[in-house]
């Protein structure tokens, strides 16, 4: 079953979605970081991931000047080789959306921010899995897991290892193969869950379950109470295992790019 519009709250405090965006940044952090006002700009070199390399308008009120703002923005997505790319969640202001519809871009990518208090997960079913403490082992596993180009292989290194906050890496084999991976960036009282993936002859099994529990047991341990995480919004069977642990849509966010700007 797809996110219904009941299922996002539509008024939640900017205050809170602030906090969770900021969060993000910390927890997956892009190489470079330019601010135009109140827009982020951010960009990586050795990763294409779209919200490593897109813009992030912070204040609904920050959306004057834009086509000159994008035209300068353009030129830093031009030195890096990458399509100039919006991310819009609820701190974009309307002027922002009205003006990238206008000019004719794309919308796509289309996610939910999801939480729940740690409190109230299944903690009990899951093990005590020590995370992995090299990046190289992990950063393997992940591309195996999801079958990516070898060529990202250092930068998912060169972005796990820019992480601030505490970062716990879990992986699960099956048969001395890569089955599951998980983060959990442990940031105060938030855990924030990335790159939770399972091979395709490893679905069905529990496995991404499992590794969910393991890392946000892990979180707990280190003082988190509220579980987070950002999934597409297509994505059913992440949606069903994540509604299965009690986590509740909180807001929306897309991207956009102009005509001929190919999603990655």
């Amino acid at each position: 079953m797809a996110i219904t519009a009941a299922e996002v709250n539509s008024h939640v405090p900017l205050a809170t979605v602030r906090r969770f965006e900021a969060a993000g940044f910390r927890a997956w952090p892009a190489t470079s970081v330019h601010y135009d006002g109140t827009w982020a700009i951010r960009l990586t070199a050795s990763h294409p991931a779209k919200r490593l390399n897109s813009i992030n308008p912070l204040d609904p009120a920050d959306a004057i000047d834009i086509a000159h703002r994008v035209a300068r923005a353009s030129a830093r997505f031009a030195a890096y080789d990458r399509p100039v790319t919006f991310r819009i969640s609820p701190l974009a202001g309307q002027p922002i959306t009205d003006f990238l519809e206008d000019e004719g871009w794309t919308t796509f990518g289309g996610s939910l921010v999801m939480a729940a208090p740690i409190g109230a997960l299944p903690l009990a079913d899951a093990i005590d899995h020590l995370p992995v403490r090299d990046i190289a082992t992990f950063s393997s596993a992940l591309i195996a897991v999801r079958n990516s180009t070898p060529l990202i292989r250092a930068g998912i290194s060169e972005v796990i290892g820019a992480i601030e906050p505490d970062c716990g890496m879990f992986l699960l084999d099956a048969g001395g193969r890569a089955a599951s991976t998980a983060i959990a960036v442990a940031d105060g009282d938030l855990a924030g869950l990335f790159e939770v993936a399972t091979a395709p002859e490893f679905r069905r099994k529990g496995m991404a379950r499992r590794s969910v529990l393991s890392a946000l047991r892990w979180a707990r341990a280190r003082g988190a109470s509220t579980a987070w995480l950002q999934v597409e919004a297509g994505n059913e069977a992440a949606l069903n295992l994540y509604r299965s642990l009690g986590f509740t849509a909180i807001y929306r966010y897309h991207y956009s790019r102009a005509a001929g700007g190919t999603p990655r």
